[in-house]
């Protein structure tokens, strides 16, 4: 993941990956058959990591305001501290044959927004509604935010200040009341 970070994935490479552990330049071939295999593989723990930042983080008692929130800056957070990997793992370059397994860690990642909207539900905080849409306009707006931060569109600071705007828009909806 440092050299991920520190490069990019243009640079990356099994040989430049192989130096950096100070291994033989063979050995992580022995692992990855190609470099998207290794790309495949930093994706998946990169939807790991999200989704255990974001269980940690997560609050089920909480009125669904608070509970966005908190899942908010935790997302936020995770996206500005690991910005090429959150790139890499919402990249649409990944082997058909890891499809199904990028599938199940954005699944996961996702699960604890999931989990938010559903209980808001059952509890009438929310509008009743197909939870897996509401979930998907929950995540994008979180994932959009965080994209513009990660790339230094916002500084942490105000991109951190925006998550109370963006959960009370996403609470009350963009009409007048």
């Amino acid at each position: 993941e440092r050299t991920l970070r520190d490069k990019g994935t243009a640079s990356l490479s099994l040989r430049e990956l192989a130096r950096d552990l100070g291994v033989s330049h063979a050995a992580p071939g022995r692992h990855f058959k190609d470099k998207q295999a290794l790309l495949n593989a930093l994706a998946l723990v990169g939807y790991d990591r999200m989704a255990e930042a974001l269980e940690a983080a997560d609050e089920p008692g909480l009125a669904l305001r608070d509970r966005l929130t908190v899942l908010a800056r935790t997302y936020l957070g995770f996206a500005i501290d690991n910005a090429e990997l959150l790139e890499l793992m919402y990249a649409r370059k990944h082997n058909p044959d890891a499809a199904e397994q990028m599938a199940a860690g954005i699944d996961r990642t996702v699960g604890a927004l999931a989990r938010a909207v559903a209980a808001a539900q059952q509890r009438g905080e929310i509008v009743d509604g197909d939870p897996e849409q509401l979930t998907l306009v929950v995540g994008t707006s979180l994932h959009g935010l965080a994209s513009f931060a990660a790339t230094g569109m916002f500084t942490t600071e105000a991109a951190m200040q925006t998550v109370p705007e963006l959960v009370h828009h996403l609470m009350h909806g963009l009409t007048p009341r």
